[in-house]
């Protein structure tokens, strides 16, 4: 007799409504793989624009499908050549590709976290895939001590660890976010400098905070006008990542202009090959979130059922901090 489960799916590329709840066949853990219980997920921003039809050239995804790719939750069976142990463990892991808003999940064993002692799963699985990014991208920067560290969209669930990190490594740090409570949250998490970019002329507030010479280090998650824009105070000599698109596209530079300035910058290409070539763990970003390092800031916790309203939520700007999806 077959089972199912309760799963998000995206029916069609195009705007929230065409996630829908349906119930699918439960799956099966093939060799090296296992079979999850999934009591949360996380949301990330990009799988809103995947969702719309955008990033087609960097995400193989065709719908029907069901989207989400981190979770957390306890280990129901496991596949061929997978020990036994995990069974009945608490865990965080990442599907092959997507699949994990549903109520139960395959993943590969390899992928698999148990959740140390002292960290809630709710923290486990918020900083999972955003702190993986944040310690990558901690490694990929140069040595931040000293330096003037400009963030944007750092009010975001990668770009407040972000801060912490840069504050951690005695940056100064610039952060950039859009409304008062945003600004708020990132100068609590003890950003030196903060500006709204929702007002014009954001970008002479950052020169103004580096002494006329531009940001050394970028970290730049807001993508569009706004990453061009940050990318126009950039220090000769510095080092940008244009890591994020929630404003419709990643940000826009000109190549010859950052090879006159001598500007290093990691676009999302060079970002996704550097991800399989990192020494940065999953196992390293759940450490680092035990001993404090990384504090995850969870805005809100949607059930399946408001999958759809979530994923409005955060293209609209709404959340302060990131959203996770209570599964069961």
């Amino acid at each position: 007799m077959t089972t199912t489960m309760r799963a998000a799916v995206v029916t069609a590329f195009g705007d929230a409504d065409v996630i829908e709840i349906q119930h699918l066949p439960t799956p099966t853990p093939g060799p090296g793989e296992v079979l999850v219980d999934v009591q949360l997920t996380d949301l990330i921003f990009v799988e809103t624009a995947i969702r719309a039809g955008l990033h087609g050239g960097f995400f193989d995804v065709t719908p029907p499908y069901v989207p989400g790719s981190s979770f957390g939750g306890v280990v129901r069976t496991v596949g061929d050549g997978v020990s036994a142990d995990w069974i009945g463990k608490t865990v965080t892991g990442r599907t092959a590709s997507f699949g994990a808003h549903a109520e139960q999940v395959v993943a590969p064993a390899e992928s698999l976290l148990e959740v140390p002692d002292g960290l809630t799963l709710e923290t486990a699985v918020a900083v999972s895939g955003d702190g993986y990014t944040a310690l990558m991208l901690e490694e990929l920067a140069t040595d931040l001590t000293g330096k003037h560290v400009l963030i944007t969209a750092a009010a975001g669930g990668m770009g407040i660890l972000l801060v912490q990190l840069a504050h951690r490594a005695s940056a100064h740090v610039i952060a950039a976010a859009r409304g008062q409570a945003k600004l708020d949250l990132v100068k609590a998490h003890h950003a030196d400098v903060v500006i709204d970019y929702g007002q014009p002329g954001w970008e002479k507030l950052v020169l103004e905070a580096t002494n006329g010479a531009g940001a050394d280090i970028t970290f730049e998650g807001a993508g569009g006008t706004l990453g061009a824009t940050a990318f126009t105070v950039a220090a000769d000599h510095s080092w940008f990542s244009a890591h994020g698109a929630p404003s419709g596209g990643f940000a826009a530079y000109d190549e010859a202009d950052a090879e006159r300035r001598g500007i290093t910058v990691k676009g999302i290409r060079d970002l996704r090959v550097d991800t399989a070539t990192t020494t940065v763990t999953a196992a390293q970003v759940l450490a680092r979130a035990a001993q404090g390092d990384l504090v995850p800031v969870i805005d809100r916790l949607y059930p399946l059922d408001q999958l759809a309203e979530a994923h409005r939520a955060m293209t609209a700007r709404e959340l302060v901090g990131k959203a996770l999806i209570r599964i069961r």
